[in-house]
């Protein structure tokens, strides 16, 4: 009988890191400007977090050439990467826009495979 070994899966500090400041700044910008109710406070909130996600996928970009190559799941970092491209873009097009409403492009959300 051959016993097989199970590798858990769980992300690497880096990426826990990476998710935890995503999670983390979203949180206190949603409150930011739920309390703040000015324009101004809201687009310095949005800059932020948009500077925080660019930061966010360097840490991505490093987390992924520490990927194993042989793992049994592969995380699919450049789906992450492009989801948080897809939230900068929509940050720096809402900065940028006159108010109006526009169609919001869907992120992909699971990145096993």
């Amino acid at each position: 009988m051959e016993h097989k070994t199970t590798v858990p899966l769980t992300p690497s500090p880096r990426i826990r890191k990476a998710w935890m400041l995503a999670l983390l700044i979203s949180a206190s910008a949603i409150a930011g400007v739920a309390h703040a109710g000015d324009e101004e406070s809201e687009r310095a909130n949005l800059a932020r977090i948009e500077n925080e996600l660019a930061q966010v996928q360097q840490m991505v970009a490093a987390a992924s050439k520490d990927a194993p190559a042989n793992a049994r799941v592969n995380f699919r970092y450049e789906w992450l990467m492009n989801d948080l491209d897809i939230m900068r873009r929509g940050i720096s097009q809402h900065l940028a826009a006159p108010r109006q409403a526009r169609a919001v492009e869907p992120l992909r959300g699971d990145y096993r495979q």
